[in-house]
């Protein structure tokens, strides 16, 4: 979808809007008309995504994306890429429903990604759903599932006894 009839509708409405007021206030509409396309295409774009999002909330199991390409927007639908999330197990703590969702970075080594990356596809569940799984359990003190026995990340402790 080419945003350019859109922004020069709007180049077009300013002129229209500024032409009464003289020659020095159409020319200071049209530079500022050259100065707002960024604007203003950020801002359909921007408006294109929030009804992406809404139309994709309303879907059930398709995702309405918005593609920038040069300087084409396109609309993108798809199924989602991930797994469906797994009920959580008897015995693991579960994040309450009603809580609002927050968004964090995390910056993991790759082979730790990796390993999370395994545990989940092992457990048919998303990479996100296996690590608030796993942060919850460590809150709630279900600890000893997610650390070795031992001192706090000084390696293993063992125990027992041996034979000479």
């Amino acid at each position: 979808m080419e945003l350019s009839p859109y922004i020069k509708d709007l180049q077009d409405a300013l002129a229209t809007v500024a032409a009464p007021g003289g020659k020095d206030v159409a020319t200071a509409a049209a530079l500022l008309t050259d100065a707002l396309e960024p604007s203003a295409r950020l801002s359909l774009i921007g408006a294109m995504t929030d009804a992406a999002d809404e139309i994709t909330s309303n879907l059930d199991d398709l995702t309405v994306e918005v593609r920038l390409r040069g300087r084409e927007v396109e609309f993108v639908v798809s199924e989602p890429s991930h797994p469906p999330e797994a009920p959580v197990p008897p015995g693991h703590a579960q994040p309450d429903s009603s809580d609002d969702v927050a968004r964090i970075s995390l910056r993991l080594p790759e082979s730790l990604k990796d390993s999370v990356e395994h545990a989940a596809y092992a457990e048919n569940i998303s990479v996100n759903a296996w690590l608030v799984r796993a942060i919850a359990d460590v809150v709630d003190g279900d600890v000893a599932s997610h650390r070795p026995s031992g001192r706090r990340g000084r390696g293993r402790r063992y125990t027992g006894f041996a034979r000479a």
